[in-house]
């Protein structure tokens, strides 16, 4: 799978068409065409009226319209493109006129309309509906496609939806109140004479429109598609009010019908181009979901051995410590040295020295495997093992078992003054009942936001002495203090005493 990162992001109105899609965006133009010239000599053909048609016809275009809208303006808040939100008002005006359309449809609501609809009402609101739409593209075509200033683009927001509800009204209120001043162009169902020339009027606005769409290159999706919509668009018109004779026949049908296409055909880009959007999401997701999930582990993981950092094991110590004190369970700690480390280094170079402590790495996993344990590079050759719930005994049974692992997996070492094979040396710490020295230590350093916790200061000091003694005492070896015998550790030599010229 390609990573997905790499994938451009998939916008309708900003992506520029490819040959699959304008090829297909013209078969539905020839398919289109192909139907309205099947249908056209038909035009005139009287069907029976169906009165329900208009309401379901009118409540489909209404929800696509507004649906589209919204989807117009969403990408608009993203692209800040201001033409974006001429084209959602065009969408707006033809939802709202719909609305205006079907309430003053005569024989619906009332025998004349409501809205005190005249015999003239509903197809003047046509014609203005038609008409207005057109308007609205070309402004969009008009405005370019990229994206605009703040200002412009905060104008457009007031502007458009001014004008979308300032055309509407005044439509309305034309076609109701001011019907006396509009020349008649209904007769009862049928088409006066004016009916011609208002309707090659629209439809010769509406081929502006198009024409207008056709001069932009390179074509986006969106231009592709609304190239379709106002074929379906010129389609409906003249099927609808130029070709036929009035309402109720077949291409007073079958217009409408191609109305409700040219209102579908954006939305159902849009809804497939979100889909598309939805799917690269959830692919990004997951391609970052695995990238952090590699970079956690790379930022937790010592690049050299392959077992947990210092800075893992800081945290986790300062977890169970804080655990310890809450609960009063042990916790114990081993601190690991590989012995005579320098002289391997010298003897057999640095790339044997690093093989040599990934061995070592791997014979302290194999022996921490159980929950809450945890082996940690502490430093250079020097190794960390954090033991939970375990107590002094435990933790130096756990210590010898690592030691002898060490010692079987035997590799060579001529600079030891122990053996002949590298070997380790452990000092063991615990604390199975905390001191009140030790919690005060605790509260001291968190009241200084010291990045040391009190494990640091406590555990980390009594583990670092007990190793110091196994070394005195000829290495290869464990030493474990516990916590809780004080003396134990107070007998140790400081330190700072220096080791023998041999460490």
């Amino acid at each position: 799978m390609a990573d997905a990162a790499t994938e451009p992001t998939v916008v309708l109105s900003s992506s520029v068409a490819g040959p699959g899609e304008r090829c297909f965006a013209f078969l539905v133009i020839v398919a289109s065409t192909l139907a309205f010239l099947a249908l056209a000599p038909f035009a005139t053909v009287p069907l029976r009226p169906v009165p329900a048609f208009i309401p379901i016809y009118q409540s489909a275009l209404v929800i696509n319209d507004i649906v589209t809208a919204v989807f117009l303006l969403g990408q608009q808040q993203f692209l800040r493109a201001g033409a974006l939100t001429v084209l959602a008002g065009g969408y707006l005006f033809t939802a709202l006129m719909s609305i205006l359309h079907g309430l003053t449809f005569p024989g619906l609501f009332s025998p004349t309309g409501l809205l005190d609809a005249g015999p003239q009402t509903t197809a003047w609101l046509y014609m203005f509906w038609h008409g207005g739409f057109p308007l609205f593209v070309i402004g969009y075509a008009a405005s370019g496609a990229g994206n605009s200033a703040t200002a412009s683009r905060r104008a457009a927001r007031i502007f458009v939806p001014s004008l979308v509800i300032a055309g509407v009204c005044a439509a309305a209120l034309l076609a109701t109140r001011g019907q006396a001043m509009l020349p008649p162009i209904m007769q009862g169902d049928r088409y006066t004479a004016n009916m011609s020339v208002v309707v090659w009027s629209v439809w010769l606005l509406s081929l502006g429109a198009l024409a207008m769409l056709a001069r932009r290159r390179p074509y986006s999706v969106l231009d592709l598609w609304l190239i379709v919509t106002m074929c379906a668009w010129l389609f409906d018109i003249a099927l609808s009010a130029a070709l036929d004779n009035g309402r109720y026949d077949l291409g007073f049908y079958a217009g409408r019908i191609y109305g409700l296409l040219a209102a579908s055909f954006i939305l159902i880009v849009l809804l497939t181009q979100t889909s598309s959007l939805y799917v690269q999401l959830i692919r990004l997701r997951d391609s970052d979901r695995v990238k952090t999930d590699e970079l956690r582990r790379l930022s937790t993981i010592d690049p050299l051995t392959g077992i947990a950092n210092r800075r893992v094991f800081d945290d986790a110590l300062d977890q169970e410590w804080r655990r310890m004190m809450r609960h009063s369970t042990p916790l114990s700690l081993l601190l690991i040295d590989v012995d005579y480390f320098k002289r391997f280094n010298d003897s057999y170079g640095h790339v044997a020295g690093d093989r040599c402590l990934r061995a070592v790495a791997q014979a302290l996993a194999q022996r921490t495997r159980r929950a809450g344990e945890l082996a940690a590079r502490f430093g250079g050759e020097e190794f960390a093992v954090l033991l939970p719930h375990i107590d002094a005994a435990a933790a130096r049974r756990l210590a010898e078992l690592i030691c002898q692992t060490v010692r079987e997996q035997q590799i060579p070492h001529e600079g030891s003054a122990v053996a002949s094979y590298v070997t380790v040396s452990v000092g063991a710490a615990c604390i199975s009942a905390l001191p009140e020295s030790a919690g005060a230590q605790s509260r001291d350093v968190r009241t200084g936001d010291d990045a040391a916790s009190g494990a640091a200061i406590v555990l980390i000091e009594a583990a670092d002495r007990a190793l110091y003694a196994a070394k005195l005492a000829g290495r290869d070896r464990v030493v474990a203090s516990c916590q809780d015998d004080m003396a134990v550790t107070a007998a140790l030599p400081p330190t700072d005493t220096p080791l023998p010229s041999a460490a």
